[in-house]
């Protein structure tokens, strides 16, 4: 009895209480949306002072409700930007960085917050993560911060200072790790765990059904080779060397698509647009650079001082004849190839010189132009004077297809291969195909043109195979131009 009278006794006072504070609110009180917002926004987070020195941190991150855990250590330095760390994060742990992603300083349920640009872009408030350093956020052993990523699937990882490193390490490291990351978009912690333990069991259990409808569909689900236990230090350790290093400087409408592919998510798409920037030679020989430019000089030294050209303005039949003996159509070429219109390769030789500035076209005659006038005897020179027209169009999409077209180029892709990867970056950045929404666009451009006649398709039937490096190292010189 004495229990149930105290438990009487504060419900009574609870009542008197909330009856008190009825009669104190005042009608003009009864609804206030500035003393709701401030009740209900999220709280910024507090920053560190910046030390006066700067020190290393040792960290562990845990991927949340994967069990067991997968978990990385790595050692970074503390004047570390939480950008950049994100893409140590990425690297570490093996995501794609396809999804959005957000730092918290806790794990409270209103826990204060890092704001991305793509976040403030879409109207939030708060603190941008851009300038925040690490060490600004956590200071000793045993401090945390969690980082979530791809607000479907719900990636909750939590990072520790398991150590206070006196000295900085040069770049940041991963020192150990545990078990695979999961698959991109496998359904969150209980699709990993669905898929781990049936790649465990050699795929003899069954998938359940609301998991995949059967196991091939499971299994093109899979990154190539993946197995939920497999970790290689030495090969994250290659990913985050390659997100951290300090790229060259390249040209503003290339370092714009860049940051497209940064605010898409798009890490495949930002890796091989920044990796012409850091790595691979710019230098062409003098030889490669006669093979380059021959079918250009062939075309100059055949139009001469410049000669007319037919009433419908196509090559006459003799000049085409020329161009497609020396320039080795003839050796694959099926029919005469005495008719520009007729003779893709010559055409496409003509157009794509035209677009380069080689030649111009004027009151019925073709004919260099002035600046290369001076220097068709030196292959170096139309090198340079390529280098420095390319990308060619001047809408948006020319210009994105162009420079993917250069990007992969620059990446050392064989030649058989150049088409498809296009077409896939410019999906990445959002381009699609007319017919088609859910589909790749083509990779057709000027510059893919220009490429090819580079790398010798009139000698090659129009199928070239392998890698050029000589065309390679020109796409990256245009690449850092």
């Amino acid at each position: 009895m004495a229990a149930e009278s105290f438990e009487a006794a504060d419900i009574q006072k609870f009542i008197d209480h909330i009856r008190a504070h009825a009669m104190s609110v005042q009608p003009s009180d009864s609804f206030d949306a500035d003393r709701l917002d401030d009740i209900w926004r999220r709280p910024e987070p507090q920053l560190l002072p910046v030390p006066s020195a700067v020190r290393g941190f040792r960290l562990r991150i845990d991927l949340q409700r994967t069990k067991p855990p997968a978990w990385r250590r790595i050692e970074v330095p503390g004047d570390i930007l939480l950008p950049r760390l994100h893409e140590v994060i990425q690297a570490a742990m093996g995501w794609t960085d396809s999804h959005l992603h957000r730092f918290r300083t806790s794990n409270d349920r209103n826990a204060p917050e890092f704001l991305t640009q793509f976040d403030l872009d879409e109207g939030d408030e708060g603190m941008l993560e851009d300038d925040v350093r690490l060490d600004q956020v956590v200071a000793n052993e045993g401090d945390r911060l969690w980082y979530d990523y791809d607000f479907g699937d719900n990636w909750k990882h939590v990072l520790r200072v398991e150590k206070v490193l006196d000295s900085p390490p040069p770049a940041p490291v991963c020192t150990g790790g545990k078990l695979a990351c999961p698959p991109e978009d496998c359904g969150g912690a209980w699709g990993y765990g669905e898929l781990a333990d049936w790649v465990r069991s050699d795929y003899d259990d069954a998938l359940r059904p609301e998991v995949f409808d059967n196991a091939a569909e499971g299994l093109a689900w899979l990154p190539d080779g993946w197995h939920p236990d497999a970790f290689d230090v030495d090969e994250t350790n290659e990913l985050i060397t390659a997100v951290t290093a300090e790229p060259i400087p390249v040209v503003e409408e290339l370092e714009s698509l860049l940051e497209l592919a940064r605010n898409r998510g798009a890490r495949s798409l930002r890796n091989a647009l920044a990796h012409p920037a850091t790595s691979g030679t710019t230098d062409v020989s003098t030889d490669d650079a006669a093979d380059l430019t021959e079918p250009f000089r062939v075309l100059l030294d055949i139009v001469g001082d410049g000669i007319a050209l037919t009433d419908a303005r196509y090559l006459k039949p003799a000049v085409v004849e020329q161009i497609a003996h020396r320039t080795g159509i003839t050796d694959w070429w099926i029919g005469k190839a005495n008719r520009e219109d007729l003779t893709w390769p010559v055409w496409e030789l003509r157009a794509t010189a035209r677009a380069l500035g080689i030649v111009s076209v004027r009151k019925g005659r073709i004919a260099p132009t002035q600046t290369i006038a001076r220097r068709r005897d030196d292959p170096h020179a139309i090198l340079r004077h390529i280098t420095g027209r390319l990308p060619l169009g001047t809408t948006p999409a020319e210009r994105h297809a162009g420079w993917m077209a250069l990007t992969v180029v620059a990446n050392e892709t064989p030649a058989e291969l150049w088409e498809s990867r296009i077409s896939e970056l410019l999906f990445d950045l959002g381009w699609r195909a007319r017919e088609d929404p859910y589909r790749a666009p083509s990779p057709e451009s000027q510059t893919l043109d220009a490429l090819r006649l580079l790398a010798g398709s009139m000698r090659a039937n129009g199928r070239l195979k392998g890698m050029n490096a000589a065309v390679a190292a020109l796409a990256r010189a245009v690449i850092r131009a």
